[in-house]
């Protein structure tokens, strides 16, 4: 990459294209970003926005088509000792029981496995351990995925939809355990998920990806402070000046979103700070990518070079 490797920095990527021959287009265009370590990071997007493609390629399953991303430091590789990854589609061998999964996992993570975490999240009291995993529900199959990834006690967690095949009551649950183990080791998180009242009230960063490109990047609470909506009558042209994000009709007037450039708003209009929702469908309503977004994104200027 062209700036020197940083403790501070988890994964990173400068300019990271993924183009697949069968498809014709790029799933990842120039994505570029910087994610500091300790942060539960939300991956948010619409589909085909290439968050599963950032996830392989951070955990080292494939390579870019062009640009780098870094890893703890590193070029990111398959069985990193520091990495954890949970795909979407929760490989594991359907023939094991639950088991003989966890002592597998055991057996390749040494002396960093976690046998009593790896036992709370698995939590083989509701089914029993003989079971075999292509037995299992898909919500069964979710808790002993995430178990193996939680056990091996990672510097940095990659997790693709880790709440998808879950009920209420097992996400809460899981959510816990997950932000328990984060706070006890400091791991970074980077999960991506649809549900963003899910990642508003677990996560403290976020990643926004549209069309394979960086929308977003940067702390949540950062990021709302950094926008304001705006209620006012008449046409947005009063707004010039400002970096106008979305618009759309309220009563008799419009509500806007915008990145507020330091000019002051009229006394007379409504404003306030947006929702971690308002502020995620505004940037994906907007239809055109940024190649850059340098108010909200952590990327040095050596990166960014």
């Amino acid at each position: 990459m062209s700036h020197p490797p940083s403790p501070d920095v988890a994964l990173a990527a400068v300019g990271v294209t993924k183009r697949y021959r069968r498809r014709g287009s790029d799933v990842l265009d120039e994505c570029s970003f910087r994610i500091p370590a300790g942060v539960v990071c939300a991956l948010v997007g619409p589909n085909g926005a290439g968050k599963s493609t950032l996830l392989e390629l951070a955990a080292g399953l494939q390579r870019p088509t062009t640009g780098a991303i870094e890893a703890l430091g590193g070029m990111p590789r398959a069985g990193h000792p520091r990495v954890a990854y949970l795909a979407q589609h929760r490989p594991m061998f359907t023939r094991f029981t639950v088991d003989e999964t966890l002592r597998l996992g055991a057996r390749l993570n040494g002396d960093n496995w976690d046998a009593e975490l790896a036992e709370r999240v698995a939590a083989p009291a509701r089914f029993h351990k003989s079971e075999r995993i292509g037995d299992l529900s898909g919500g069964e199959r979710t808790r002993v995925a995430l178990a193996l990834a939680l056990g091996k006690r990672a510097d940095l967690l990659l997790l693709d939809e880790p709440m998808a095949d879950l009920d209420v009551v097992a996400r809460q649950e899981l959510m816990g355990l997950l932000l328990a183990h984060v706070a006890d080791t400091g791991a970074t998180v980077v999960m991506s998920s649809h549900i963003i009242s899910e990642v508003a009230d677990a996560c403290d960063h976020l990643l926004v990806l549209d069309q394979g490109a960086t929308r977003l990047c940067g702390d949540i609470d950062e990021l709302t402070a950094s926008h304001a909506v705006v209620t006012l009558p008449g046409p947005v042209e009063q707004l010039a000046g400002h970096t106008v994000i979305e618009s759309r009709p309220a009563g008799r007037g419009i509500s806007v979103l915008i990145r507020p450039s330091g000019a002051p708003l009229s006394a007379e209009w409504e404003v306030r700070t947006p929702s971690l929702e308002e502020l995620i469908l505004a940037h994906l309503a907007t239809g055109e990518v940024p190649r850059t977004t340098p108010s909200a994104s952590l990327l040095t200027k050596e990166s960014a070079a």
